[in-house]
């Protein structure tokens, strides 16, 4: 597979949140060789099923684990019609500074292109001198006669910006949706390096609608597959001017795998012992409370999932130039591989809360590794 073509496939792909319908037959091709069945969830999520060699056990039932990332992205949507302009209002989390001058699509009864516009600087009032515009000092404009848009474009249509993924020097990528279809990416690259080893645990490969509203499209299937133990797959901060902290990575600096109160300790070790097969080692991405990812709202389905997140850093998160390392993309779905290749029947009372990694052991580790 030619991983960086699939990736430009899915992120010029248009899919906002409550409207991943198109996104979704683009990864359902992809993944439709690569597994033994595909089925669209309730709430439009895509679940693909792997089957492992284990033997069922007497009561039918099988291990399982889920390696779930969001299909959707951050867009518009049209409030207002005003002739041939639009106003609109978020669908999810877009970044309104950087909208001015870019093209966009409106998914409206055909799709229409059009460009955000922006009041000119000269005509703002004083007060308004060298302030960024709101997304509500913005519009859409279609070029189109006001009879025309009336034909083709109504309240509640969605709007997604319209621009082709560029690569850059040092192999960086850039284009919109890398949150989080560089992560669906991942997942394409395990399911694929699977079809050439062995494992035993089922696997559940879920791309997953509406995390930008609220994770619904995770917590859905998590509630209805009942997996094992789970590994959501998201975005993280990558360094850049204006970002710092220890939850910032570097861009080509392995996937970073979160620990925190989201994340089942025992599980987080054993991706790390995965990764040290590889000789990879991932940076820790410390996230004390809630993720904001969909692993916080798996995580506390039904009777609770043992869950981890593992990122793919970018720079520029939630604009249309959010930049990725293709290599980050191309380790993560090694590290899956190799974690899911080396789980065990048992593996479940391996890693029960009892055992789990106590403090002296941590202790131990550290001066282990001075």
């Amino acid at each position: 597979m030619d991983l960086k073509q699939h990736l430009k496939t899915l992120v010029e792909q248009h899919g906002p949140s409550g409207f991943e319908a198109p996104v979704g037959r683009v990864i359902q091709e992809a993944w439709s060789p690569l597994v033994d069945s595909l089925e669209i969830g309730k709430s439009g999520s895509l679940i693909a099923l792997k089957r492992g060699t284990q033997t069922d056990s007497s009561d039918g039932t099988r291990r399982r684990i889920m390696l779930c990332a969001h299909m959707d992205e951050i867009g518009m949507i049209v409030r207002e019609v005003r002739g041939t302009f639009l106003k609109v209002s978020r669908l999810g989390g877009i970044d309104a500074r950087i909208l001015p001058g870019l093209p966009v699509l409106v998914h409206g009864r055909e799709p229409v292109p059009g460009l955000i516009g922006i009041v000119p600087q000269p005509t703002l009032s004083s007060e308004n001198q060298g302030v960024y515009a709101a997304l509500d000092d913005l519009y859409v404009d279609l070029c189109l006669p006001p009879e025309r848009v009336a034909a083709l474009v109504r309240v509640g249509d969605p709007i997604t910006v319209d621009l082709p993924m560029i690569e850059l020097g040092n192999g960086l990528l850039v284009g919109k949706a890398m949150d989080d279809r560089a992560c669906v990416a991942a997942i394409t690259a395990c399911l694929e390096q699977l079809q050439s080893r062995k494992h035993e645990w089922d696997v559940l490969a879920v791309a997953a609608v509406q995390e930008e509203t609220g994770s619904r499209g995770a917590a859905v299937e998590a509630y209805h597959l009942q997996p094992d133990i789970a590994i959501a797959l998201d975005v993280t901060y990558g360094q850049q001017p204006g970002v710092s902290g220890a939850d910032v990575h570097k861009l080509g600096g392995n996937p970073p795998l979160s620990l925190g109160a989201n994340f089942h300790p025992a599980l987080f070790e054993a991706i790390k012992a995965a990764s040290e097969r590889l000789e990879l080692t991932l940076p820790i991405d410390p996230l004390p409370g809630h993720s904001g990812t969909d692993a916080w709202v798996i995580q506390t389905a039904r009777e609770g999932i043992p869950s981890a997140l593992l990122n793919i850093p970018i720079r520029n998160m939630h604009t249309a130039i959010e930049t990725v390392d293709l290599k980050d993309i191309e380790r993560a779905g090694r590290v899956l591989t190799e974690f899911i290749t080396g789980l065990k029947p048992d593996f479940l009372s391996a890693i029960q809360w009892d055992k789990a990694p106590s403090e002296k052991d941590s202790q131990e580790g550290e001066k282990k590794d001075e």
